[in-house]
């Protein structure tokens, strides 16, 4: 059997990838790294020049990548969650609140009876996030 070790980063189809991407690294502090439009295709297709092909972007110290759904309608759904863990409550706090302007909070952000704060939100793009903080040092 072979251990591979694979780097994840999370691709988000969007309905508007901009301005997706810019709540993102308003929300959580980031910035966009880099975009490219169908208009940058040597053979673009008239009417999707100014949709996103690929776009790249640090949000809380994560990357992500995003693009426009140009295929098919985007449907919102459970079956994935983006979890960031936050080094301080403050921090958790500030994503959490800021993640869910607009949005729809599932579970306050609180202590969990596992020693870390919890919360679960969707926010106003249909994506849903789990926001936590690390748990403290075990005393000896």
């Amino acid at each position: 059997m072979l251990n591979k070790l694979a780097k994840h980063t999370t691709y988000i189809f969007s309905e508007d990838a901009k301005a997706q991407a810019e709540f993102y690294t308003n929300a959580l502090g980031g910035e966009i790294l880099s975009i490219m439009t169908y208009g940058q295709l040597p053979d673009a297709q008239k009417g999707l020049e100014d949709k996103v092909l690929h776009l790249s972007l640090v949000a809380a110290g994560v990357n992500f990548f995003m693009c426009d759904s140009i295929h098919e309608p985007i449907r919102k759904g459970n079956s994935i969650n983006q979890c960031l863990e936050f080094a301080t409550e403050t921090e958790a706090h500030e994503a959490f609140n800021n993640l869910a302007e607009g949005g729809f909070i599932k579970d306050p952000l609180k202590p969990a009876f596992w020693g870390t704060l919890f919360g679960l939100l969707e926010d106003k793009f249909g994506v849903f996030w789990m926001i936590t903080t690390e748990a403290a040092a075990e005393q000896a």
